[in-house]
């Protein structure tokens, strides 16, 4: 039987509520997380690159169950450090966190550098935002207009070229900061470049004795091939 009169008026004024409170309870979809300096190309392409240096199972196959710059929020890690011109974010406070101990997370707050180191901290970031502007406009003219729309086999290629040496030299570096650097600072997300060199982090107020120093701990996950090797050897001509 159909709905008529003031019963058919109730269920229609109740279709936006019951819209609204679907609204309230269905999970909102993952939001992007917000950018200190990049522009979202500029993160894209930052993404792109670092993927090709320390590539993840997304890149390349074969790093199944190993993670890369992707997975580490490698991006996220030099954003942030592009952004800390004036929130003074540079050195984590430390001497440990709460990772192996209870107590307070002594790495949560920043140490405030005095004014002199703070000059000298901005000079340099400064010149790391020139070099990511100029370095990631360059990528994508050498692919034609969009790196991160160029293929794998090409965006390597593009990254071992000497003309941006320079700037793979430092992507380089910061890819492999942001792998394995305590994730207070932004990168090394849920501790991923630590659990896949079998890392646990700062143990302190422990330490950790000679032995465990000296020990192995395996064998290096980094394999001297593709477009690391190519980097590598970059470096060692400049």
């Amino acid at each position: 039987m159909s709905a008529s009169g003031p019963r058919r008026r109730a269920i229609i004024a109740a279709i936006p509520v019951a819209a609204g409170l679907a609204a309230c309870t269905s999970p909102r979809p993952p939001q992007p997380a917000p950018l200190d300096f990049f522009t979202e190309h500029q993160a894209a392409v930052v993404e792109a690159a670092t993927a090709r240096i320390a590539p993840g199972p997304e890149d390349d196959p074969a790093e199944a169950g190993h993670p890369g710059a992707r997975e580490a929020d490698v991006t996220g890690y030099i954003d942030t450090m592009l952004g800390a011109l004036d929130d003074q974010n540079i050195f984590a406070g430390g001497p440990w966190s709460n990772r192996h101990t209870s107590g307070p997370d002594m790495m949560a707050r920043f140490t405030p550098l005095d004014p002199v180191a703070r000059i000298a901290w901005r000079k340099r970031i400064i010149a790391w935002q020139d070099q990511y502007t100029k370095g990631i406009r360059d990528l994508d003219q050498l692919a034609g207009g969009d790196f991160t729309q160029a293929s794998h086999q090409k965006q390597d290629k593009i990254l071992a070229k000497r003309s941006v040496g320079t700037f793979t030299s430092l992507l380089f570096e910061h890819t492999i900061e942001g792998l394995y650097a305590s994730p207070e600072y932004g990168g090394n997300k849920n501790m991923v470049g630590w659990k896949e060199i079998g890392f646990p982090g700062d143990a302190q107020p422990r330490g950790y004795s000679a032995a465990e120093v000296e020990r192995s701990d395996g064998h290096d996950p980094v394999d001297n091939t593709g477009i690391v090797a190519d980097v590598l050897k970059l470096l060692g001509a400049l």
